[in-house]
């Protein structure tokens, strides 16, 4: 039987997550707080970590929020609160300001997509620390669609969806995050009977 992480520690930091970008949405906060390089250029920083908890429209909230259940049920196990606050604000800035750096043609960006595959990328790497075989197929998995979405560009149906292009430099960028969460995990797990047939 699956046994759902329904524990108040496991579905609070989650839940915060997408009443905080609902409530965002339902106030119409995206000209404050939005991703924009002109204003960003005009020394409004906030932009950089705030733009990834605005959405373009509902449709895009929504699969986001998809994604935030999805790592839920993966993965509530492997995080306390604090972790979770912490990860979520690291790779939100992480993401922000490689948007910034990296990608001069997005004027434009909203959503927490970026952020979202470092989360999941960090998550596959402790499912492989803790033994779990499917992290290896999760960790792969992520990195075959973050080379096929390199390779095509954004899905253009997904960016009807949202009304906005799909910021596939952002997924990429975030998963890059989720590689440096990790590399306290990817250490030990290097030192481990996994590579060198010793316990840690």
């Amino acid at each position: 039987m699956f046994d759902l992480p329904i524990n108040r520690k496991y579905i609070l930091p989650p839940l915060c997550l997408i009443l905080l970008s609902t409530l965002l949405m339902a106030v119409n906060s995206n000209t404050f707080l939005e991703f924009n390089r002109a204003l960003v250029e005009q020394h409004q920083w906030w932009r950089i970590v705030t733009s990834q908890f605005v959405h373009a429209n509902w449709t895009h909230l929504g699969l986001n929020i998809l994604g935030i259940v999805f790592i839920w049920l993966l993965h509530a196990e492997h995080r306390t609160a604090k972790a979770y606050t912490i990860h979520t604000l690291f790779l939100a800035s992480w993401t922000g300001a490689g948007i910034w750096l990296f990608c001069p043609s997005i004027n434009i960006y909203t959503g927490l997509s970026g952020l979202l595959h470092g989360v999941i990328v960090w998550g596959a790497v402790k499912d492989i620390t803790v033994g779990m075989r499917t992290g290896w197929l999760l960790f792969l998995g992520i990195w075959v669609k973050l080379g096929w979405e390199q390779w095509q560009g954004p899905s253009v149906d997904v960016g009807n969806l949202i009304d906005s292009r799909v910021a596939i430099e952002a997924h990429l960028i975030g998963a890059i995050g989720g590689l440096v969460l990790s590399l306290n995990l990817l250490y030990h797990l290097s030192k481990s009977h996994l590579f060198t047939g010793k316990k840690a």
